[in-house]
């Protein structure tokens, strides 16, 4: 009964937040968005706003939602024909052309984001994208490899992104080259560490900060 009731929640949640989506470019993400929603659906708006508290609430479960769609599509399309780097590009790039429809809810997402208030939770989104990325590729490493490479990967898709909502070329061509270009950079990543690596065991808890949010997003799962 209960998993049925949480089912159904979650169902009536999605059905918000895509009728949200069109009023964002125009009301951003607010209480105004959900009650346009709520009238949209036909649904109560207190009813809508219990479901989605908070612009914070909504970003969230958009970018949550962004992200398992993505390692649908990974999943779906398999990638043991393709090479680590061509696997990460893949992955960031579905990521953006899945949210091409929802390009300026985006945007608005990441100005509102961009406020003071919304640091904790523009970190964690991120770290949640990054992750996703990585567990949607398969990968399974641990320790220092397992914080290194989402560090590494947050400043290529932060970088990505801000191009991509910037980027006017002819199916944001200039923002795969972009990827590309970044990819190419952080693909020396294993002979960085080569070297680093017994200079970080000097350092005690090199990436802590990651490890704390790992763990908080874990808790909540």
């Amino acid at each position: 009964m209960a998993e049925a009731e949480d089912r159904a929640a979650i169902e009536f949640t999605d059905r918000l937040l895509d009728a949200m989506l069109p009023h964002v470019p125009f009301d951003g993400w607010s209480v105004t968005a959900v009650n346009a929603a709520a009238r949209d659906l036909g649904v109560d708006p207190a009813d809508a706003r219990s479901a989605m508290p908070s612009a914070y609430d909504a970003i969230a479960r958009h970018s949550e939602r962004a992200d398992r769609r993505m390692v649908d599509a990974l999943q779906a399309r398999g990638l043991d024909d393709l090479k680590i780097r061509e696997k990460i590009t893949l992955a960031v790039r579905t990521r953006l052309e899945q949210a091409e429809p929802e390009r300026e809810a985006v945007r608005r997402a990441v100005q509102f984001l961009a406020l003071p208030p919304g640091g904790p939770l523009a970190a964690k989104l991120l770290y949640q994208t990054v992750d996703a990325v990585w567990r949607g590729i398969g990968d399974a490493s641990k320790d220092f490899s397992f914080y290194s490479k989402r560090a590494i990967l947050a400043g290529v898709y932060s970088a990505t992104l801000a191009y991509w909502l910037q980027d006017d070329s002819e199916g944001r061509a200039k923002t795969w080259e972009f990827l590309d270009r970044r990819i190419e950079d952080v693909m020396t990543i294993g002979k960085v560490r080569q070297r680093v690596d017994p200079l970080l065991k000097l350092v005690p808890s090199p990436f802590s900060a990651l490890s704390r949010l790992r763990d908080a997003v874990n808790a909540r799962k």
